[in-house]
């Protein structure tokens, strides 16, 4: 009995404990507290934080973004308590809770007084770079990386620490952004004033390529940028900065300009090395024979590169020794080593004139010897155009076979010139060859007779011809002679009496006799007269039978004629 007594709690002590307990929970719950694992099971730690049951968070709350989880049995962690002795008697720990409950204290006091946080960029997502800060995920906007945008890629920011100034903190929306623009434009300030007060006109300084333009590069000295214009980065002609500059190569520049009022900083490449033209004269001279790189190829001519210092060109004309030449892609190609003959140095444009053709000899020189006019040969079509075809006559000499002369049929000319093509071979008659204005004629038609001058060799002007009547019209009569041997006779030669010079007195397909008055090459017809025939045949009668003085009549001679045949 005087045991129990002893043991025996009175009414305020009870009320004491109880308090002391509830006051115990209220202070645990929702604060971090240092716990220690005790076992990890698969994905399950457990932590014992001192109280009556343990713990126990998903493993993956120990990593952090980017980087290898790494924990041990025995290892202590500051963990956050949500819930002692919850429905199921566990005691309810949040490791990630407590990372980003002291981080955000941590951060908040870093926004509040403007300090440098340190981030590690984990992800790129639209937009920016998702960034772990010591548990915390904050914004990197694209915009906000860098002041001088030299970074090619932001892949190679990934899982780096990087110095950020918090532009935005909202805890409710758990939102931070973050801009590492912000130390650097503070950092190029101090930089821009400690560069200038060092540098003036003619310095030399060596500085980081941050942008390529058609018109120039974009330099960054170390807090301040300035721009080489495209003319000034090489004594020779470039068409763009990228062909010899590349973004985040390291160069030394020359200080041209300072725009105070602008704070435009001018610079230049090529004033670093002496201009070569001073002394073109001592190096190169016309008629010298030299080597040169094409370094481009227009429509018009090749561009060239001579001694890695001079500029130079070959027009279109002295590419080659062909009249008509292909485009000079097809001659010679870019980055190509050649030899050229320098024809002109142009000091005012600052450009070597320089021929291609004229390191081999003209071809036309010599070309009497081995072509002769009425010479034939086989070849093949280099060109078609409208007018006519344009065949190899020597590796540099191309021949001209106008249309006219495909055919002696000239309705046949524009069909026989659409089914040739290039490439196919054909065998041509030289018909004529002037070396002086370099253009050799050629023809097809000629090398079989034509049928119309032999037609005439044998029935020459004068002569008396028969041919069948092929067309009837008002003006008059077209005769056949012979095969594509066309006469024409006008409505005044159908008779020497003006009623009789009627069409309608003849009929297609009717033969009739006429004599030859002339020829028309152009349109390759010969004229015909009955009249002549006519006249002829009364002059004939009369110097036969009778005399213009008699005073007989045509009529009473070719009478009595018939009386002494009866």
């Amino acid at each position: 009995m005087e045991n129990t007594e002893t043991n025996k709690i009175s009414n305020s002590e009870y009320e004491n404990l109880i308090t002391k307990a509830f006051n115990k929970k209220i202070i645990k719950e929702k604060t971090i507290v240092s716990g220690k694992v005790i076992s990890i099971e698969k994905d399950i730690v457990t932590i014992d934080v001192g109280l009556k049951s343990e713990g126990r968070i998903p493993l993956n709350e120990f990593s952090r973004s980017g980087q290898n989880i790494e924990i041990n049995i025995g290892d202590k962690f500051d963990v956050f308590i949500e819930d002692i002795d919850s429905a199921n008697g566990e005691t309810k720990l949040s490791r990630e809770k407590a990372i980003k409950q002291k981080a955000w204290n941590t951060l908040q006091e870093s926004f509040d007084h403007g300090k440098i946080v340190t981030g590690i960029p984990f992800n790129r997502v639209k937009g920016g770079m998702s960034v772990d800060l010591d548990g915390v995920t904050a914004f990197l906007p694209g915009s906000q990386i860098d002041t001088r945008q030299i970074i090619k890629d932001t892949k190679e920011l990934l899982n780096k620490p990087l110095e950020l100034m918090i532009l935005k903190m909202d805890k409710f929306r758990g939102n931070i952004v973050v801009s590492r623009k912000a130390i650097s434009e503070v950092e190029l300030k101090e930089q821009k004033k400690e560069l200038l007060s060092k540098i003036e006109e003619g310095s030399i300084i060596e500085g980081k390529v941050k942008n390529l333009t058609d018109y120039g590069a974009f330099i960054d000295l170390g807090g301040m940028d300035g721009l080489v214009h495209v003319t000034d980065i090489s004594w020779t002609k470039i068409n763009n900065p990228s062909e010899v500059l590349e973004l985040g190569q390291t160069i030394k520049v020359k200080i041209l300009k300072y725009d105070e009022q602008l704070s435009r900083l001018s610079l230049g490449i090529k004033q670093l090395s002496d201009n070569p033209w001073e002394n073109i004269d001592e190096n190169i001279k016309a008629d010298q024979l030299i080597k040169a790189k094409i370094s481009s190829i227009s429509d018009s001519s090749v561009n060239l590169i001579i001694n890695d210092k001079y500029d130079g060109s070959i027009s279109m004309n002295e590419l080659t020794w062909l009249k008509k030449p292909p485009h000079p892609s097809k001659i010679v190609n870019i980055s190509d080593i050649i030899d050229v003959k320098v024809l002109e140095i142009d000091n005012e444009k600052r450009k070597i004139i320089c021929s291609l053709k004229q390191m081999s000899e003209n071809p036309w020189i010599n070309l009497n010897k081995n072509f002769k006019i009425n010479h034939s040969f086989e070849t093949e079509i280099v060109n078609i155009v409208d007018f006519g075809i344009f065949v190899k006559v020597h590796d540099q000499i191309d021949g001209m076979v106008h249309v006219s002369d495909l055919s002696w049929e000239e309705k046949e000319c524009t069909k026989i010139l659409g089914g040739y093509k290039k490439g196919d071979k054909v065998k041509v008659k030289i018909l004529d060859i002037n070396v002086d204005k370099e253009r050799i004629s050629l023809g097809i038609k000629q090398l079989s007779d034509d049928p119309l001058q032999d037609f005439l060799n044998s029935n020459p002007i004068k002569s008396k011809v028969t041919g069948k009547i092929k067309e009837v019209n008002e003006k008059g009569l077209v005769i056949e002679l012979k095969d594509n041997i066309i006469g024409n006779i006008k409505k005044t030669n159908l008779s020497k009496t003006k009623s009789e010079q009627k069409t309608e007195r003849f009929a297609i397909g009717e033969m009739v006799d006429s004599m030859i008055t002339s020829v028309d090459y152009k349109s390759r017809s010969i004229n015909l007269s009955i009249k002549e025939i006519e006249v002829i045949d009364e002059k004939e009668a009369l110097s036969k039978y009778g005399s213009s003085d008699s005073g007989a009549s045509l009529g009473d001679i070719l009478g009595s004629i018939l009386k002494k045949k009866d």
